[in-house]
C-alpha cells in the first residue's frame, strides 16, 4: 500500500479532472504492466493506492513513474518527494485495508455515502 501526499498538501484533486487524470495514470500503469492495482483513493492532497507491484519496476520506480507521468499531465510537480509504503503481509488483510481505504473520504467528511465520491475503486466492487 502506497501513500504519497500533494506538495504542500495543495488540494489539488479537488479539481475533478485532476482527479481523473491521475486515475487514468493508474489505470496506464497496470495496462502497462507496472503494477496491479487492487484499490486507491484519490483524496484533495493524497493518494493511497494498493497495488501489486508488475514486471517492470521495482517499488520506488513505479511510484516514481506515477509521480512523474501525473506531473506532466497537470504541468506542475504534484507529489512531495518520497512516500509512505505498507507491505500487506497476510492474505485475510487485503479486503480490510482496502475497505479502510476507499472510507477515506467517509472519515475526511466528504460524503456521508461512499457511492457519492467519485475518484476510489476496488476490484472487489
Amino acid at each position: 500500500m502506497i501513500t504519497t501526499v500533494t506538495v504542500e498538501r495543495k488540494p489539488i484533486f479537488l479539481e475533478f479532472s485532476a482527479a481523473r487524470a491521475l486515475i487514468n495514470v493508474l489505470q496506464k500503469h497496470e495496462e502497462l504492466e507496472f503494477a496491479n492495482t487492487l484499490c486507491f483513493v484519490v483524496m484533495p492532497d493524497h493518494l493511497h493506492w494498493m497495488m501489486q507491484l508488475g514486471t517492470v519496476h521495482e517499488l520506488s520506480g513505479t511510484v516514481q513513474a506515477m509521480k512523474s507521468i501525473i506531473s506532466r499531465k497537470l504541468g506542475k510537480t504534484v507529489f512531495q518527494t518520497g512516500f509512505y509504503d505498507h507491505a500487506v503481509r497476510r492474505e485475510e488483510d487485503i479486503k480490510n485495508l482496502a475497505r479502510y481505504i476507499v472510507a477515506n473520504p467517509l472519515r475526511a467528511g466528504l460524503v456521508s455515502n461512499i457511492n457519492d465520491y467519485p475518484h476510489w475503486d476496488a476490484v472487489w466492487m
